[in-house]
């Protein structure tokens, strides 16, 4: 029998159990910080630019200098020089004045825009413009990406290329990060096989599912690989897993059947704090602590076992990385009717139609390949019997 809780009490309690854990922070070379997350503020030291900067290629002018330029009364300016890409500008043009400059280049004391090469012809020592522009067209001034002293990378980003440029932008090479949990994925069941089945039996997905998810969540992978479903042999994989890694994932066994044991074996080696959660897929999902550590009992059910890594096992890497809550990425309306049962939260995946309709994706929790057919999920709260079309949803990132 299944003591059950919400989602909301799922998670609570995960948050809570996290919340005694310290996580690991270390530094790394910024080429291999991809993938990892931020543990600290980053403070910018320096404004980016440091300087005011041309964003094109021309001649740096005072602006009011080309009011009324076109093409039939250009404006005449004299040049008094060039901008030398990555030195400062040394010289300072007056009114009636312009100086040559490359994208990039540091905009000269009294210029405040720069008109296109385009828009413009050079004379022996003068320069025809041919377009007005405004002041500060064409310029990026000093500090307009990154003040000094502002955070510039807030604790909990998981560090992606877009992080990396401004990390090396601000010169910090040496990054600090959470260390990668490490994550053991530990699959159960007498029908699992690694080479080609036989009748009755099917082939392991889920160790290599949950590996992905984990390693795509900034986890390091500990794969102990399948199991077959007998007490001590679970009982030592657990034992081991729990010796190696930071948290363990257990799918298979979960469940209330003859051969589920998983629940059982966790309450002997630790603490159950719930054995089932109000969702579909996933309910016979249990939460444990082992050692101290997480242990999460996932249904043997390829898409179930996602579904419980998607929502639960990643409010753990949350609340442990300190990144930020789970949010939906767009909202769409249904496109048909979609029926729930009263009393549980379900989650269904949904791809777009062509006029951008969510179009719900009906199957079952051993079925995977909606997964890849899927454009995100939503969400039918748990006292809905389900949504009409037309329905605004939420649209959640698989």
């Amino acid at each position: 029998m299944l003591n059950v809780v919400t989602g909301n009490e799922a998670v609570e309690i995960i948050r809570n159990t996290v919340q005694k854990l310290n996580p690991a922070t270390e530094k790394v070379n910024i080429i291999d910080s991809t993938g990892h997350v931020i543990s600290e503020d980053i403070t910018a030291v320096e404004s980016i630019p440091p300087f005011d900067r041309s964003t094109v290629d021309g001649y740096a002018v005072c602006a009011e200098d080309t009011f009324g330029a076109g093409e039939a009364i250009p404006a005449e300016l004299e040049c008094a020089g060039a901008v030398a890409m990555g030195s400062p500008a040394e010289l300072e043009i007056h009114r009636g004045q312009c100086a040559e400059i490359l994208t990039g280049g540091m905009l000269p004391r009294g210029a405040n825009a720069v008109v296109m090469v385009e828009n413009t012809r050079k004379e022996l020592d003068s320069c025809l413009v041919y377009s007005g522009v405004a002041p500060g067209e064409n310029i990026a001034k000093k500090g307009s990406d990154i003040i000094a002293g502002d955070a510039a990378v807030k604790k909990g980003t998981m560090i992606g290329p877009s992080t990396v440029g401004v990390l090396s932008a601000l010169g910090i090479y040496d990054v600090p990060v959470f260390k990668k949990p490490v994550i053991a994925v530990i699959s159960t069941g007498d029908e699992i096989v690694t080479g080609t089945p036989e009748n009755g039996q099917i082939r392991d997905i889920n160790t290599y599912l949950l590996a992905s998810c984990a390693e795509k969540a900034g986890c390091e992978v500990y794969s102990y690989g399948s199991v077959k479903d007998d007490r001590e042999l679970i009982t030592d994989a657990v034992k081991k897993c729990v010796e190696a890694a930071d948290a363990v994932l257990i799918s298979g066994g979960s469940s209330a059947g003859s051969m589920d044991m998983t629940c059982g074996i966790l309450n002997g080696l630790g603490t159950v704090y719930f054995h089932g959660i109000a969702i579909k897929p996933g309910k016979p999902t249990i939460f444990a602590s082992v050692n101290g550590k997480p242990v999460f009992g996932l249904p043997g059910h390829p898409l179930a076992a996602y579904f419980v890594f998607r929502l639960f096992v990643t409010e753990y890497l949350r609340a442990l990385l300190n990144r930020p809550g789970d949010k939906p990425f767009t909202r769409a309306r249904l496109s048909k009717n979609v029926p729930s049962n009263h009393g549980r939260e379900e989650f269904i995946c949904v791809k777009f139609d062509s006029s951008g309709h969510a179009q719900p994706l009906y199957t079952k929790s051993g079925i995977i390949s909606v997964l890849a057919q899927a454009d995100g999920f939503i969400c039918i709260p748990r006292e809905s019997e389900g949504l009409d079309a037309g329905t605004e949803v939420s649209i959640y990132s698989l």
